[in-house]
C-alpha cells in the first residue's frame, strides 16, 4: 500500500470507531419524560447555537478563501475550506455525541450505578476524541496524498491550519462567553442571591449554562486541540522541507497515526477498568496510551531509517505533555485548592489573593519543562526540526486527552440533569463524584492544551522564521540588537492582554443582562421561588447567544489581521519579534488563568462537600465568589491563549512568502 494512504485510511478507521462508540452510548436509555424534556432542551440549545455560530464563521471563512485565492493559490484556497471544515465537524461531532451522553449518563447513574455512568460518560467523550485525531489525519493525511510532490503543494498545506485554526478561535471565544455569561449569572443569583442550590429547576439559568458546556468546553476545546494538533504536524512538515530532508516530512502524519491506535487502546483499558475507581481507570488511560505509542514510535522511526535522535524529540514532547498535565493536577486539584478553600474564612478578598498567587505559581514549572522540551530536542536534532516532532509527540495521543477532557462536561451536565429532574440524593452523589473527577481531568487538558499550542505555535513560528529565511538569506535575522525586533516583541505581548481584556469584559457585559434577567424572573413569575412555575430558560439561551456571537468577532478579527499589519507595515523581521513576543505573553497568561480558575472552581466544590462549614455559609459564599471570577479566567480568556497565538503564527507562516523585508512605514 502507498504510504501516502496510510494517515487517511486510519482516520477513516477512527471514524468507524467513534461511530461504533457512538452507538454504545445510544444503546442505554434516556430517561422518563422529564429527563427525557430536560435532555432535549440542552441537546437543542446547543444546537441552535452552533448553527448559528458556524453561520456567521462561513462568511469569515469565505473571506479567506477568496484571498487565499487571490494572493497565494488555488491549492491553498482548497486547503482553507479543508482545515475550517475538519475542525467544525471535529467541534459540532463531538458536542452532539455529549448531548447525547449526558442524558444518559443520569439514567445509567439511577438505574445501574457509578459504574455503568462512568463507561456512558467517558464513552460520550470518547466520540469527541476520536473525531478530533480522526478528522486530523483525514484532513491533512487527504491533502498531503494530493498535493504531495511538489513545492507549491506543500505550502498549500499552510492553509488547511489557517482555516482549522480560524474556526477554532471563534468556536473557544464564542462557545467560552456563552457558557460563562450563563454559569456566572446563574451562580450569582441563585447560589449567592436565592440561596438555591446549583443546577435547582427554579433556575432560568441553569439550561443555558448546561447548553453553554457543550458548546464552549466540548466543541470549543475539540476546535482548539484540533488546531494545535494539525499545526505541529504542519510545521514539522514544513521544516522537513525547508532541511531538504523528504525522509522526515511523512514522519509527523505517520507518528499522529499510530497515536490515534494507541488512543483507542488507551480507551478500551479505560472501560475495562471501569468498575473500579473511576480516578484510577482515567489514569490508566492517559498514562499508558503514551507510553504504548512512546514503544510503536520507536519501531516506525527505526523501520524508516531515520535516526534514534528524533525518537529521543518524540520521547521528550510526550512525557512533558504527562508532566505538564500532572502539575496542572496538583495546582487545581491538590494543597493549593485547600489552602484557597480557608483562606474563604476571612472573606471573599483573602478567597481572591490566595487564588491568583496560585495561579502565579503556576506558570513556572510548566515553563521550565517546555525549555527543557525546546533544549532537548534542539540538541538531539539539528534545527528545529526537533521541536516540532516533540509537539507531534506531545499530541500523537490526542485522542484519549480529549476523550478525557470532554468526559468532564458530559459528567456536569449529568448532574444538572439528575438536579433539574429530581432523581434524588443517591444518584446525585454519583454524578458529583464524577463531576468532580471531571473537573480535574478537564483541568489537566487545559494544562495539556496550553503545554501543546505552545510547542506547536513555536514550530510554526520556527518554519515561518525558515521560509523567510530561504528568501531573504542572512538579511533576515532577530537578533535582539535590531530595535525593529524589540517593537515587534513589544507589540506581540500587548496583544494576549487586549484579547484577555476583551473576552473578560464579554463575558461581564453578557452576565450582567443574565443576572438581571434571572432577577428579573423570580421577582415576576408568580410561584418561580415555590417550585409552582416554569421559568423562561429560552430568554437566558437567547441573551447568551447574542453575547456571544456579538462579541467573537472582534477578538477573531484581530488575530487574523495583526499578522498582516505587522508583517506588510513595519516588514517581515518585525513579525517574527511580534510571534516572539505573543508566544510569551500568550502561554504565560493561559497558564496563569486557566489554573487560577481551576483552583477557584474546585476550593468551591471542596467546601460544597461539607468542609468549613459547607454550603450556605460565609466560607462558601467567598468561594462562590472566586469560582465566578475564575470560570472566564479558566473557560474563555484563558484557552483563547492557546488558539491566538496559533492563528497569528499561522497566519505569518501563510503570508510569509509575500512579506517584504522592511514594511512600509520602516
Amino acid at each position: 500500500m502507498n504510504s501516502l494512504l496510510i494517515a487517511p485510511i486510519l482516520g477513516v478507521v477512527g471514524m468507524v470507531v467513534a461511530l461504533v462508540v457512538y452507538q454504545l452510548v445510544m444503546k442505554y436509555p434516556d430517561g422518563e419524560d422529564k429527563v427525557k424534556k430536560i435532555g432535549d432542551q440542552i441537546h437543542n440549545g446547543a444546537l441552535a447555537f452552533m448553527k448559528t455560530e458556524y453561520k456567521y464563521l462561513l462568511v469569515f471563512i469565505v473571506v479567506l478563501v477568496i484571498l487565499a485565492q487571490l494572493f497565494l493559490s488555488t491549492e491553498s484556497a482548497i486547503a482553507v475550506v479543508v482545515g475550517a471544515l475538519c475542525s467544525s465537524l471535529a467541534g459540532f461531532i463531538g458536542m452532539y455525541a455529549a448531548t447525547k451522553a449526558n442524558v444518559r449518563t443520569a439514567t445509567a447513574a439511577q438505574q445501574d450505578g457509578a459504574a455503568a455512568a462512568l463507561s456512558v460518560s467517558f464513552y460520550g467523550g470518547s466520540v469527541m476524541g476520536l473525531c478530533v485525531a480522526s478528522l486530523g489525519l483525514i484532513g491533512l493525511g487527504g491533502l498531503y496524498y494530493f498535493f504531495n510532490g511538489y513545492e507549491q503543494g506543500v505550502h498549500a498545506l499552510e492553509g488547511f491550519g489557517m482555516g482549522a485554526s480560524v474556526v477554532a478561535l471563534f468556536s473557544r471565544v464564542g462557545g467560552g462567553i456563552f457558557t460563562k455569561s450563563a454559569d456566572v449569572g446563574a451562580d450569582l443569583v441563585g447560589k449567592v442571591e436565592a440561596g438555591i442550590p446549583e443546577d435547582d429547576p427554579r433556575n432560568p439559568g441553569v439550561i443555558a449554562d448546561n447548553v453553554g458546556d457543550n458548546v464552549g468546553d466540548v466543541a470549543g476545546m475539540g476546535s482548539d486541540i484540533f488546531e494545535s494538533y494539525c499545526g505541529s504536524m504542519i510545521a514539522s512538515i514544513a521544516i522537513a522541507y525547508t532541511m531538504g530532508r523528504t525522509d522526515l516530512m511523512m514522519l509527523p502524519l505517520l507518528l499522529a497515526s499510530i497515536g490515534l491506535f494507541a488512543s483507542v487502546i488507551g480507551i478500551f483499558i479505560v472501560k475495562l477498568q471501569s468498575s473500579k475507581a473511576p480516578a484510577s481507570a482515567l489514569r490508566s488511560g492517559t498514562l499508558l496510551a503514551p507510553v504504548i505509542f512512546i514503544a510503536m514510535a520507536y519501531f516506525l522511526i527505526d523501520s524508516r531509517g531515520i535516526e534514534t535522535n528524533v525518537w529521543w524529540c518524540v520521547v521528550s514532547g510526550a512525557v512533558g505533555g504527562v508532566l505538564i498535565g500532572l502539575i496542572t493536577e496538583y495546582y487545581t486539584g491538590g494543597n493549593p485548592v485547600r489552602k484557597i478553600a480557608e483562606s474563604g474564612e476571612t472573606g471573599s478578598a483573602t478567597v481572591m489573593i490566595s487564588g491568583l498567587s496560585v495561579g502565579m505559581q503556576s506558570v513556572v514549572i510548566p515553563i521550565i519543562i517546555l525549555a527543557a522540551i525546546i533544549l532537548a530536542s534542539t540538541s538531539l536534532v539539528d534545527g528545529v526540526y526537533g521541536v516540532g516532532i516533540a509537539a507531534v509527540g506531545m499530541l500523537a495521543t490526542v485522542g484519549i486527552t480529549m476523550a478525557i477532557d470532554a468526559y468532564g462536561p458530559v459528567a456536569d451536565n449529568a448532574g444538572g440533569i439528575a438536579e433539574m429532574s429530581g432523581m434524588g440524593k443517591e444518584v446525585r452523589d454519583i454524578t458529583d463524584s464524577l463531576d468532580e473527577l471531571g473537573n480535574t481531568t478537564a483541568a489537566i487538558g487545559k494544562g495539556f492544551a496550553i503545554g501543546a499550542a505552545a510547542l506547536a505555535a513555536l514550530a510554526i513560528i520556527s518554519a515561518y522564521s525558515a521560509q523567510v529565511s530561504a528568501t531573504y538569506g542572512d538579511a533576515f535575522s532577530l537578533s535582539l540588537e535590531n530595535p525593529i525586533v524589540l517593537v515587534g516583541m513589544f507589540i506581540g505581548i500587548c496583544i494576549p492582554f487586549l484579547i484577555a481584556s476583551i473576552t473578560m469584559t464579554a463575558v461581564g457585559d453578557a452576565a450582567f443582562e443574565m443576572i438581571n434577567e434571572i432577577r428579573r424572573q423570580f421577582k415576576e413569575i408568580p410561584g418561580l421561588m415555590e417550585g409552582q412555575a416554569d421559568p423562561d430558560s429560552e430568554k437566558c439561551v437567547e441573551i447568551a447567544t447574542t453575547a456571544a456571537l456579538k462579541k467573537m468577532m472582534l477578538p477573531g478579527v484581530i488575530a487574523v489581521s495583526m499578522p498582516a499589519i505587522v508583517g506588510f507595515g513595519l516588514g517581515a523581521i518585525a513579525l517574527g519579534g511580534m510571534l516572539a513576543g505573543g508566544l510569551l505573553g500568550c502561554v504565560a497568561l493561559a497558564l496563569f488563568m486557566a489554573n487560577a480558575g481551576g483552583a477557584w472552581d474546585n476550593a468551591k466544590k471542596y467546601v460544597e462537600k461539607g468542609n468549613l462549614g459547607g454550603k450556605g455559609s460565609d466560607t462558601h459564599s467567598a468561594t462562590v465568589v472566586g469560582d465566578t471570577v475564575g470560570d472566564p479566567f479558566k473557560d474563555t480568556s484563558g484557552p483563547s491563549m492557546n488558539i491566538l497565538i496559533n492563528v497569528m503564527a499561522m497566519v505569518s507562516l501563510v503570508i510569509s512568502g509575500l512579506l517584504p523585508l522592511n514594511g512600509i512605514f520602516f
